[in-house]
């Protein structure tokens, strides 16, 4: 051999020198380990990547995962993959169809095949020395062989190339195209122009300059490779051989760019002629796209990331579809790697980066490449998602969806679709639907999957969990004709805070009351119905067999209607026995219809985008704690779209009204309500914390009465004092028997159910004439205008010593009322006495008569809308009469009365009559009615007023009843210390005696001193505690039919002098204004007033009494004859005897002074009354003792006729043990005229 080839070409290698059986024990490296391994890991991780595995439905794609929302995770989204992109091409063909048994099979022969790669040791055989050898031998071939072979043939072409150049090599060149010698054929122009016909022989010398240029870039000598390539690509385009010199413009620009230091700059337009030329000339698609994937790189390298990202989009563009060369398997690659171009840009072009993987997905799923296309629309959707472009996250969710679909990956399909439809979407109503029937579809192939696993949750209907409210307790009965029931609380009210608070205060005083005024610690409010407003940080309690009724507001996003079919609760409930002493077992239960029973809504429609509340009842058979999870229902559409809108939303309870369109699902949402956020202590404030709401976990409670209430015959308009009578039914409901039962309201002067005792309580309407709400009795004619008395306590009535008045108790027979049983109790109103529309609360209470450890009360709620309106303005003065007729009698005052009738026409009414007027005090009564009309009916037709007067004596038992007067009108007595006017008249005292002693107790202070003690018992007689009850009839005319209305108004006299009113709101501008002038201000808001600041612990009683106090202090009376006849002719003097009368008129001992001295100095009175002389003592001192009436006689000296003022005396009074003097102001009284005559 070296004899034919040369002593250099040839070289002995000496290889296996070791036998493959012996040596095992020995270690001898494989030589292949570093290349082969790589390659086993790439082709076992790439199998177990592809879709073979999804039989055991797990998702092996290692870019997807179950939640799209947040496990995608590229890795720094760049273009480095673990398999290769291709590799799941030969085991799936493009219709992307699965079967198990195929994948299983060739599962099984690919993990054989590596087991066999994997377990084969390579160079078994060779030795250390071998290995030694085979290096050597290349190192040899290299530098004997291969590298002189190629500089030698460089040489001999480059030679070639130098004696073919000149003048003969030029004009060849010139003439070639014309004179084409033997070694091609004669071509026309258009056959030149296909260059596919156009073939170089090997020895052309064309070739030999491109197979020099080879060699020398081969050998990585690119300056003389370019300048060949050059060269070339000259004589390639003179003869139009474009594929020849597309390659070479090709090979120049590498060549260019892999030249060190860069003499010059990268010809990338050498690339975009040869790109240009393979595709549009060449039609050679694929040397197009080898081409561009160099160029791409090449630039890539160059950062230059535009360029390479507009070069790979051009060759996916329109045309080359027209043309039909698209691939679209070529143009998904191009694209994808576009797309990563624009990420990896100095400043990335994010948006651009995610519409070019869009596009790339697309392509990918039109070649049949569908884990491909998933890849490319997850990796968009990570920039898409958020961005507030919602009709493109729909695109891409929905391509996610149907391509997990059809890889099995089904949880992901889900999510994807569950995307869409929670999403406030912009589509349009079909769109819509057609997502919505690819979720059902996707979601019932999961549910089959694993048919006895946990319900899923489902993404629609929306719940606002806030707005869940819950009810405890039957619906509320419907009136029933003139049978009103008692309005309690519903679902359909509004929640108001402000009666809320309300309802909570009549509770607590009624329980206050219940309780000898304690309030218990564990008192809980009644909260009938629970809501985002009322305090649900307690367990609310149930009671067995009465309902609880979950109000859930759903709301549909969508376009389309969504039927929800088999509606009803999920709940939890542990059975505990709450009577026994201990709690008992508990154990949980999930579900029992012998514990808990369920209502299911049958269908429930929920139009599109619409609001709809659904009420879900649950009924508890036993004790214990529930637990209100969530709802479950199945979840569909109605089939056609013509129903879309215009759907009545109460026909979705009617059952099989909807036809399916084929396609439920079952699934489940949970109710989760968060609580209020807790901002008491520091740390609350400071972080976010959120209390308990636990209105969905209600402890059911042991069997517990279950009151309902009707209202007979009530009004709903009364004028103001009214007096009607209506009847009150009670009905026990329960299988409990009830008791204790008690009323308690704000207003207790609006109604009565009479007093204590029978007696004083009337017998029913029908027992006197005209039906008369009243205890009345027939009197005779003598005793019309004396007072008839009477006597009552006010315990009788409820209103005793240290009670409450707004808690009344309910007579029932024998204080029980039995299961099932009724009773109907009358009950008296007696309208307000302000004008307007009134919400009146009434607020019932009962117990059990068994205790039970966690419910104690029921209460039962009503609301009485009355409308008033004006009947008669009332009011009334007293002073004291100067006249001390009978003496030693005591006091007497008179009492005038002002009745006006304001009533406006609208009410029908002809005209009111005051029928009595009666007194109730413990002091004070009314004797006779002073100066009576002469026909004694006292009629007030509209706007008239008419003026009583009446004189008052003091009591002889000032005990601790009242004393009742009654002054009759007419010829039948009103019983006044009877129910109801005993009843209406203590209760507003009472409500009056409330409102004073809130204000004085404002203004207390400290009255130690001895000084204001004596102030005290000043002012204390000028105070009268005579109370006024009119009593009057009103004549209506109502439907061509006269009824008699009745009434009666309230009027408290405190002070002498100061006029007191039936209502004391407005009467303030009343007195000021006139009635006329009131009525126009009445609509006006009220004007404003200054501030004014006080200190109540620095005010005290006033340090001196005012002078009317002290003209009340003592009361003087002069007795003389009005005229008094003397002879001045025969006497000059005339003596006329004058009795004053001094009275007491305190508690206290008086010391007095009569000071006779004083003299007139104005001259007006002079010249009206002239001057005269008392005679005797001018100055006398006494001391009255508490009530006396002393008489002091006195003598008058008079010198000539005239008329003449006897109240020229002063009189001063001081407590006895008291130094301080106080002047009573006795002349500004009337004047005490005598007339003296000559005879």
């Amino acid at each position: 051999m070296k004899q034919r080839y040369g002593t250099q070409g040839c070289y002995l290698l000496k290889i296996n020198s070791r036998g493959s059986n012996r040596g095992a024990d020995e270690q001898i490296p494989d030589p292949w380990s570093q290349y082969l391994q790589k390659n086993s890991i790439q082709t076992q991780e790439s199998y177990d990547d592809g879709p073979y595995t999804v039989i055991s439905n797990r998702n092996a794609d290692h870019l997807i995962s179950a939640d799209l929302d947040n496990d995608i995770q590229v890795d720094g989204l760049s273009n480095n993959f673990k398999a290769h992109p291709l590799q799941l091409d030969h085991l799936s063909d493009t219709s992307s169809s699965f079967d198990g048994t195929d994948y299983i099979k060739t599962t099984s022969s690919l993990h054989e095949s590596k087991k066999t790669s994997s377990g084969t040791p390579h160079g078994a055989c060779l030795t250390l020395t071998d290995h030694d050898r085979i290096r050597q031998f290349i190192q040899e071939f290299t530098f004997r062989g291969l590298l002189p072979h190629i500089e030698k043939t460089i040489r001999q072409l480059n030679d070639q190339l130098i004696s073919r150049k000149g003048l003969s090599r030029s004009l060849f060149s010139a003439t070639k195209k014309w004179f084409s010698g033997s070694k091609v054929p004669e071509k026309s122009i258009n056959e030149l122009k296909n260059t596919s016909g156009l073939l170089y022989p090997p020895e052309a010398p064309e070739l030999q300059i491109r197979k020099m240029a080879d060699l020398c870039f081969l050998v990585q000598h690119y300056e003389l490779a370019y300048s060949c390539y050059h060269t070339a690509k000259k004589d390639f385009l003179n003869d139009q051989a474009m594929l020849y010199a597309a390659g070479a413009l090709e090979m120049a620009a590498v060549s260019a760019f892999l030249q060190p230091g860069a003499p010059r700059p990268y010809p990338a337009h050498y690339m975009d002629t040869a790109i240009q030329t393979y595709r549009d000339i060449c039609k050679n698609m694929v040397l197009a796209e080898r081409c561009v994937l160099l160029s791409a790189e090449i630039l890539k390298s160059q950062s230059k990331y535009s360029d390479a990202a507009a070069l790979l989009i051009r060759l996916t563009s329109e045309q080359l579809t027209w043309m039909g060369m698209d691939s679209d398997l070529r143009s998904a690659l191009l694209l994808e790697q576009a797309a990563h171009c624009f990420i990896n840009m100095k400043s990335p072009m994010v948006r651009k980066f995610a519409f070019h993987m869009i596009l790339a997905g697309h392509r990918y799923s039109k070649a049949g490449q569908k884990k491909h296309a998933l890849r490319c629309y997850s990796q968009a959707m990570q920039v898409y998602k958020g961005k507030g472009w919602s009709l493109a996250e729909d695109h891409i969710n929905f391509t996610i969806g149907r391509q997990s679909f059809t890889l099995r990956q089904l949880d992901n399909a889900v999510s994807a679709f569950r995307h869409i439809l929670i999403n406030d979407s912009k589509q349009p109503a079909a769109q819509q639907g057609t997502f919505l029937r690819e979720y059902l579809y996707v979601y019932k192939n999961v549910t089959q999957l694993s048919p006895d696993g946990p319900l899923p949750q489902l993404p629609l209907p929306y719940i606002n969990n806030s707005a869940t409210r819950v009810f405890f307790g039957h619906d509320r009965r419907p009136s029933e004709g003139e049978k009103q029931a008692a309005t309690h609380i519903s679902l359909d009210q509004e929640y108001d805070c402000e009666s809320s608070h309300q309802w909570k205060e009549l509770e607590e005083q009624v329980v206050a009351v219940v309780n000898k005024g304690i309030i218990p610690s564990n008192f809980q409010p009644t909260q009938y119905c629970l809501n985002s407003y009322s305090d649900n940080s307690k367990f609310p309690l149930a009671v067995v067999e009465e309902p609880v009724t979950v109000e859930v507001a759903f709301r549909n996003p969508l376009k389309v209607p969504l039927l929800l079919t088999d509606l009803s609760l999920l709940w939890k409930f542990q059975p505990k026995d709450f009577s026994a002493k201990h709690n008992g077992e508990t154990k949980e239960l999930a579900c029992g219809n012998d514990m808990i029973g369920a209502e299911v809504i049958a269908e429930f429609l929920i139009n599109s985008e619409e609001t709809k509340m659904a009420r879900l009842k649950l009924f508890p058979h036993q004790t214990g704690e529930l637990h209100i999870l969530g709802v479950v229902y199945n979840l569909g559409t109605i089939q056609g779209t013509m129903m879309l809108d215009g759907i009545d939303p109460s026909i979705g309870l009617q059952a099989g009204k909807f036809v399916y369109n084929g396609m439920s699902v079952r699934g489940r949402q949970e109710l989760e309500i968060q609580g209020p956020r807790l901002n008491n202590t520091k740390e609350e404030k400071t972080s976010i914390k959120y209390g308990p709401d636990r209105r969905l976990d209600p402890i059911i409670t042991e069997e517990m009465p279950l009151l309902e209430v009707f209202f007979i015959n009530f009004p709903t308009g009364l004028l103001c004092g009214e007096i009607r009578k209506a009847y009150v039914e009670f009905v026990n409901v329960s299988k409990c028997p009830l008791t204790a039962l008690k009323v308690v309201s704000k207003h207790p002067e609006f109604f009565t159910f009479g007093g204590n005792t029978a007696v004083l309580t009337p017998l029913s309407p029908s027992a006197s004439e005209n039906c008369s709400a009243y205890k009345t009795v027939v009197t005779d004619s003598t005793s019309v205008c004396t007072a008839l008395m009477s006597s009552a306590s006010s315990v009788n009535f409820g209103v005793g010593t240290g009670s409450q008045p707004e808690v009344i108790h309910v007579p029932l027979p024998d204080s029980v009322l039995l299961p099932g049983a009724s009773v109907q109790l009358p009950m008296w109103l007696h309208g307000p006495d302000e004008e307007g529309v009134h919400e009146i609360n009434f607020l019932f209470y009962y117990e059990s008569i068994k205790k039970h450890s966690k419910m104690c009360h029921r209460v039962l709620r009503h609301t009485a809308v009355i409308c008033t309106s004006r009947s008669l303005n009332v009011r009334a003065t007293v002073c004291r009469s100067n006249a001390l007729e009978d003496e030693g009698k005591g006091d007497n005052m008179l009492v005038f009365v002002d009745v006006e009738n304001i009533n406006t026409s609208e009410a029908g009414v002809k005209e009111f009559h005051i029928v009595q007027v009666s007194s109730n005090s413990k002091h004070w009564k009314l004797q006779k009615a002073v100066n009576l009309s002469e026909d004694k009916d006292y009629k007030l037709a509209s706007r008239e007023r008419g003026k009583l007067c009446f004189k008052a004596v003091r009591c002889k038992n000032s005990g601790e009843n009242y004393t009742f007067a009654d002054i009759v009108f007419g010829n039948e007595q009103i019983i006044s210390s009877a129910s109801p006017c005993a009843d209406f008249f203590f209760r507003s005292l009472s409500s009056e005696l409330k409102r004073t002693h809130t204000q004085s107790n404002m203004f207390h202070g400290a009255a130690k001193q001895p000084f204001d003690e004596a102030v005290r018992l000043i002012q204390k007689c000028s105070e009268v505690d005579l109370n006024i009850v009119v009593l009057w009839k009103a004549y209506v005319v109502e439907d061509n039919k006269q009824l008699i209305l009745e009434g009666q108004h309230h009027v408290v006299l405190h002070t002498v002098g100061k006029e007191a009113f039936s209502f004391p709101q407005k009467q303030g501008f009343k007195k000021i204004l006139g009635n006329s002038d009131w009525e126009d201000l009445e609509q006006e808001s009220p004007e404003m007033v200054l501030l004014k600041f006080f200190r109540p612990e620095n005010t005290s009683l006033p340090t001196r009494p005012t002078s009317e106090q002290l003209s009340n202090l003592i009361k003087t009376s002069l007795h003389y004859p009005e005229s008094f006849n003397h002879s001045f002719h025969q006497k000059s003097l005339c003596l006329v005897p004058v009795t004053l009368l001094l009275s007491n008129c305190s508690e206290a001992d008086v010391d007095v002074i009569i000071d006779l001295r004083h003299k007139t100095t104005s001259p007006e009175a002079l010249e009206i009354h002239g001057s005269f002389t008392w005679l005797g003592q001018t100055q006398y001192k006494r001391q009255l003792k508490s009530q006396e009436v002393y008489s002091l006689q006195l003598k008058a000296c008079f010198v000539r006729t005239g008329v003449y003022n006897l109240g020229t005396h002063r009189v001063f009074a001081k407590l006895a043990d008291q130094v301080t003097l106080f002047e009573t102001s006795q002349q500004n009284s009337m004047p005490a005229l005598i007339i003296i005559n000559n005879i």
